[in-house]
């Protein structure tokens, strides 16, 4: 049974940092995919970043600069750093496991509950 559990989520101030944590048992991340989605009230959730096995990540066009994923594979664990935090950024972010690089989050097979983070201006 695969469980995907996020943390790292909170209240954080615009302009500050956060990173969200991403812990996997029955998935090993150093043979699959990790991704990260978030869903704002009111809208779709949308693709952030993903890495895979060997380290190669992408990013949503609207992450790039600011996101970033990063994978231990030790922990079997997936990060992401959230820098200069804006207003916009709040939602809850859900960390998502599967066998390809994709942006399309029907080809990911696993999901986690989600972490919320709220940014205040």
């Amino acid at each position: 049974q695969v469980q995907l559990v996020e943390s790292g989520g909170g209240f954080a101030q615009a302009g500050g940092s956060l990173r969200l944590s991403c812990l996997a048992s029955g998935f090993m991340f150093n043979s699959g995919v990790a991704a990260w989605f978030r869903q704002a009230p009111g809208k779709e959730r949308e693709f952030v970043a993903t890495i895979n096995w060997g380290y190669n990540s992408y990013y949503a066009d609207s992450a790039k600069g600011r996101f970033f994923i990063s994978k231990d594979g030790d922990k079997n664990a997936v990060y992401l750093q959230i820098r200069s935090l804006k207003p916009e950024d709040a939602a809850v972010y859900y960390c998502e496991a599967g066998p390809e690089l994709s942006a399309r989050e029907r080809e990911y097979e696993y999901w986690g509950q989600g972490t919320q983070v709220t940014v205040s201006s």
